[in-house]
């Protein structure tokens, strides 16, 4: 499998070659072509209740596709909903937590289930659910905006604002709280944020989509009828 990633950083899309007869799993919605020949399976990956749990807790889809490439080999290309970047992580026999909905695709030889990493609040219109990602193999994800990309040593601390949190290492500590007392949290137009403890690697997106919620609904046409 060679994946590139064109017309990065704004609107990416992962072009990702298929050699004969190899397999990729994709989340629902995020092919936008292939080459002739290549199959689709849609299935409740591994199982119907850990697909239940990744569809309800994670925020993915139910059913994921798998694609296969034909005797000759193809190819198929993959965009997020949002705009925004794209980049692989090879991970070898390690985890990596990743943000409800900026997983976009992965090799075969890895897994893909939920992981809880916090709960909505009424402090908070955002809570940090995660995915979880073990295996050997690519893992496809994307970003609102471009990659940010820190790298904590050990016992280093770091405060990510969730909504910008796109993946990390599984040996960073996590804990996600309030940003500050009531006043702060309810007043500074932050919600919850995630207290990171190295060491290990995290990546964030340098735009929210919260925080663009946030700013377009008001400005949104209301009905007066």
């Amino acid at each position: 499998m060679e994946i590139k990633i064109l017309y990065s950083p704004s609107y990416s899309i992962a072009n990702v070659k298929l050699e004969p007869d190899e397999q990729i799993q994709v989340e629902s919605g995020a092919m936008v072509s292939t080459s002739f020949g290549v199959n689709i399976e849609t299935k409740a990956t591994g199982g119907f209740f850990k697909a239940l749990g990744r569809s309800m807790l994670g925020g993915e889809s139910f059913f994921m596709n798998t694609f296969t490439a034909p005797a000759n080999g193809g190819e198929i290309n993959l965009a997020p909903s949002l705009p925004g970047d794209m980049f692989v992580l090879d991970i070898d026999n390690q985890t990596m937590l990743v943000q409800s909905g900026s997983y976009c695709g992965s090799s075969m030889g890895i897994n893909i289930d939920t992981k809880w990493g916090g709960a909505k609040t009424f402090f908070a219109s955002e809570g940090l659910i995660l995915l979880k990602a073990t295996g050997k193999g690519k893992l496809i994800l994307s970003s609102y905006g471009a990659i940010h990309e820190i790298n904590l040593a050990h016992e280093e601390k770091y405060i990510v604002d969730t909504g910008h949190l796109v993946a990390f290492d599984e040996s960073l500590g996590f804990v996600v709280k309030k940003v500050g007392g009531l006043k702060s949290t309810l007043l500074s137009g932050e919600g919850l944020v995630v207290e990171l403890t190295g060491p290990g690697k995290a990546l964030l997106q340098t735009r929210s989509v919260n925080a663009f919620l946030s700013w377009l609904i008001p400005k949104l046409p209301k009905n007066n009828n």
